[in-house]
């Protein structure tokens, strides 16, 4: 798990007066909250932010914050960004306390490792759940959910229950649903030769 420290500032001007203010001053306005903290209005450097983040862990790097406040040596995970969308600006930012002792739940991506039987033969291979919900402690959250596919020929199909996770890491389901599968024409090329070869008999 990826760890980071990030100095924010605390911020008097809210609502939307002030938080276009501080964009034109090309600083992010920003709320910290969560258990034993009350909701604090800061202020986030945008290029300290993205390097913040720049980590194998993205949005679930454990950030410490710093600064003059109550929030300075709490940690906290990126909870949610807004990014405008043509400029691409970043425009608001929500950061979770956690508690370095009890789970969470986070998003994680889902990496396909290596190549399968099935694209070797012309298949495809489908990602059908690019992101997982995962619980874990803080300090166990994966970089991304790793699958090995070079066994999976035409027709395979990984469900969430068939994913080796990592230790100390679960995945919530009620249903068995489908993660990775392997996709082709193979099997209809097959009928469509035997066919035409029983009209040509």
């Amino acid at each position: 798990m990826a760890e980071t420290e990030l100095n924010v500032t605390l911020r008097d001007g809210i609502g939307k007066g002030g938080a276009r203010t501080l964009r034109r001053q090309n600083l992010v306005p920003a709320v910290v909250y969560g258990r034993g903290l009350e909701p604090c209005a800061i202020t986030v450097e945008p290029k300290a932010l993205k390097k913040a983040i720049a980590t194998e862990s993205g949005w679930n790097t454990l950030i410490t914050l710093k600064g003059e406040g109550a929030f300075s040596g709490k940690v906290v995970i990126l909870k949610d960004m807004q990014v405008d969308a043509i400029r691409r600006d970043v425009q608001h930012v929500d950061f979770q306390v956690i508690d370095l002792k009890k789970k969470v739940h986070v998003m994680v991506p889902v990496h396909p490792v290596g190549k399968s039987e099935g694209e070797k033969v012309g298949g495809s291979l489908q990602v059908i759940r690019h992101e997982l919900e995962v619980a874990c402690l803080p300090s166990s959250i994966p970089g991304a959910i790793e699958v090995d596919v070079t066994s999976l020929s035409i027709g395979d199909v990984l469900h969430v229950e068939d994913l080796v996770l990592p230790a100390g890491v679960e995945v919530p389901h009620e249903v068995n649903f489908t993660v990775i599968t392997v996709t082709g024409h193979k099997a209809e090329g097959e009928e469509g030769a035997a066919e035409e070869e029983a009209e040509e008999a």
